[in-house]
C-alpha cells in the first residue's frame, strides 16, 4: 500500500490522532515519508518505537514514545542509548516491568538520566505477570517521577487479540 493510500484510509476515520506502532515502525522503508505526509495534513502523529533504532531522525512534529526494554524482556542489550540524549518534553519513555529486578533497573535509568525532567516516563506492569499493587507501592515509596499505566486493551479485549 502506498503512503498516499494509507493517508486516504486514515482520513476516512475522521480522527485527527494517528499512532504509528506495531513491531518496529522505524525499520519500515517509507515511515518517514508517511510521517511527514500525515503531519502536513494536520494530523497529530505519535510513533511508538522499541528503542533500538535512532529516533533523532523522526520529524520534530511527532510525539515519540520509546520503549526501554527491561532485563526480563531479554531485549535490553539491543537498546540505542543515544536516544536518551535527544528526548524532549513532548516525548515519552515507557518501561514494561516484569519483576523487582526490572523495577530497580528502570529506577536507576530514570534517576541516572534525569528522565523525569526530560520527558514523561511510564511504568507499565507486564500483564498477568507483575503484581499491579506491588509496582504502585514501589513507585510511591521511591517517589519516582513516573506515571503507572495498565495495558487497558488487555482488560477490554482478550489479552492475545491483535490489532486493538
Amino acid at each position: 500500500m502506498s503512503v498516499e493510500d494509507i493517508v486516504l484510509r486514515v482520513k476516512r476515520y475522521e480522527c485527527r490522532l494517528v499512532e504509528i506502532t506495531g513491531g518496529e515502525p522505524l525499520i519500515q522503508e517509507n515511515v518517514h515519508k508517511l510521517i511527514a505526509k500525515l503531519c502536513d495534513e494536520a494530523f497529530e502523529v505519535m510513533i511508538e518505537t522499541g528503542g533500538h533504532m535512532d529516533i533523532s531522525k523522526v520529524d520534530q512534529r511527532v510525539k515519540r514514545i520509546m520503549d526501554l526494554k527491561c532485563p526480563s524482556s531479554g531485549e535490553s542489550g539491543k537498546m540505542y542509548w543515544k536516544n536518551l540524549e535527544v528526548l524532549t518534553d513532548s516525548d515519552e519513555v515507557k518501561f514494561v516491568i516484569g519483576n523487582r529486578e526490572d523495577y530497580d533497573w528502570a529506577k536507576t535509568i530514570v534517576n541516572d538520566h534525569q528522565l523525569g525532567v526530560k520527558c514523561t516516563v511510564l511504568f507499565s506492569p507486564v500483564f498477568d505477570k507483575m503484581n499491579y499493587k506491588d509496582l504502585a507501592e514501589w513507585i510511591l515509596r521511591d517517589h519516582l517521577p513516573v506515571r503507572m499505566q495498565l495495558q487497558i486493551h488487555k482488560f477490554i479485549w482478550p489479552p492475545d487479540m491483535r490489532g486493538v
